[in-house]
């Protein structure tokens, strides 16, 4: 297994950030590097939620595995190339002085052989760079208050 792992610390609480994360469908309206995201499962938030994300020619669904409002979201992501046994992301918040450090950290496996663990390097190399353009757009969305109008 391989991680990543990225942070950004955002000045806003950890309930506003979290009200950006917790409408899982709008990924793409805030993240750059996601084209297209919408809700495939009837339900609205919580362990279970399933959305489909875009990325250029690539096509996802994120599962919700875990669900902590205003301290973490989890989702096991599957669509990928079969050298990739499985990936999921984790999103953390934790209050820092008057702002929230948010982490997101993504796990891959794809096996414990060399030339499989070659591949979790480079995909993990490419979800980092993923990962950094998700963040800057959390905190771009949240300073700017793309909060408002949703439910909490």
């Amino acid at each position: 297994m391989i991680s990543t792992e990225r942070s950004i610390t955002i000045a806003a609480s950890p309930n506003e950030v979290w009200t950006v994360l917790a409408h899982f469908a709008t990924i793409s309206t805030w993240a750059p590097n996601v084209d297209h995201s919408c809700l495939l499962s009837d339900q609205t938030e919580g362990i279970g939620m399933v959305r489909r994300i875009q990325t250029g020619r690539v096509t996802v669904l994120e599962t919700v595995e875990h669900w902590d409002p205003g301290v973490s979201l989890g989702y096991a992501i599957t669509g990928l190339p079969p050298v990739i046994r499985s990936l999921s992301n984790t999103w953390r918040l934790a209050v820092d002085g008057a702002g929230t450090t948010v982490t997101l950290t993504a796990a891959i496996d794809a096996g414990s052989r060399p030339p499989r663990q070659l591949v979790a390097k480079i995909v993990g190399r490419k979800l980092g760079q993923a990962s950094e353009q998700m963040l800057a757009g959390l905190a771009a969305a949240t300073r700017v208050g793309l909060t408002q109008g949703m439910n909490r």
